[in-house]
């Protein structure tokens, strides 16, 4: 297939997606949204019997593009409740990838891209990663986010990172469970083939399964809680503050919250 934010390279084994949009970051567009669904479909249809996600550039992803925020603020109801869906089912389809996932976080993921760095089943990341659910700083919600990150940390942590919206290092991300291992820049990529060949030791009918029990465990518990999710963060998007965060954003100015 055809990619035009994304290369996706397969070695015996192993399948490579790398978010390709360095002069942007590696920021989530609607079109890199359906590159990633797209591929996965690829890799899960092919040989390979592992996934590493990685960046391209110094930044793993840094969230919404500049411009889909932007075009969020025309945004039909109808249509806010669709894009909300749409990114319930990036991040569902790489949480219960039926093989197993690799993060190489070779820089900064924030919002969207801690998403997507911290949902994969394991996560390396370089001393310079920075992560960030950064919702509330721009009058967005965490509601989908929420719902994965409470159930790899404890409850004080992700009350913690959600409503504060702060930024927090590799370091810290290892000591909360959410990161399993800090490599240096130019060992990132050899250490996640290492893993990668480790994992490709086992059998194969035993790694898959033992995923699909992982995933059945935990898909009650997302099916009870996303529906809900999708519709807050389809809601937040119709106050005054999501329009002032988003264009304070844009400008680059201070907020200047209403409460409403």
């Amino acid at each position: 297939m055809n990619y035009k934010t994304l290369q996706l390279a397969f070695d015996p084994g192993i399948a490579t997606i790398t978010l390709n949009r360095p002069e942007k970051r590696n920021a989530i567009s609607f079109e890199l949204i359906d590159d990633l669904l797209r591929a996965q479909k690829e890799v899960e249809s092919s040989d390979a019997l592992v996934l590493i996600l990685t960046g391209a550039g110094k930044a793993f992803c840094s969230g919404m593009d500049l411009e889909n925020l932007k075009a969020l603020l025309g945004r039909t109801p109808e249509q806010n409740l669709k894009d909300s869906e749409t990114m319930v089912r990036l991040f569902r389809s790489l949480y219960e990838f039926p093989k197993v996932t690799i993060a190489a976080v070779n820089g900064p993921a924030i919002a969207g891209g801690t998403g997507l760095a911290l949902l994969c089943d394991f996560t390396l990341a370089v001393p310079v990663a920075k992560f960030g659910y950064t919702e509330v700083r721009i009058g967005f919600v965490p509601a989908i986010v929420s719902t994965f990150l409470l159930r790899q940390t404890g409850e004080k942590y992700a009350r913690d990172l959600l409503l504060t919206g702060r930024l927090f290092d590799a370091q810290e991300a290892a000591r909360m469970g959410l990161v399993n291992e800090v490599v240096p820049a130019e060992s990132l990529i050899p250490r996640a083939r290492e893993l990668a060949a480790q994992l490709m030791q086992n059998s194969p009918a035993s790694v898959r399964a033992t995923k699909k029990l992982l995933n059945d465990h935990a898909r009650a518990e997302l099916d009870a809680h996303i529906g809900a999710a999708v519709r807050e963060n389809a809601a937040i998007r119709t106050t005054a503050d999501f329009r002032e965060g988003i264009s304070s954003f844009l400008e680059k100015r201070k907020p200047v919250w209403s409460g409403k």
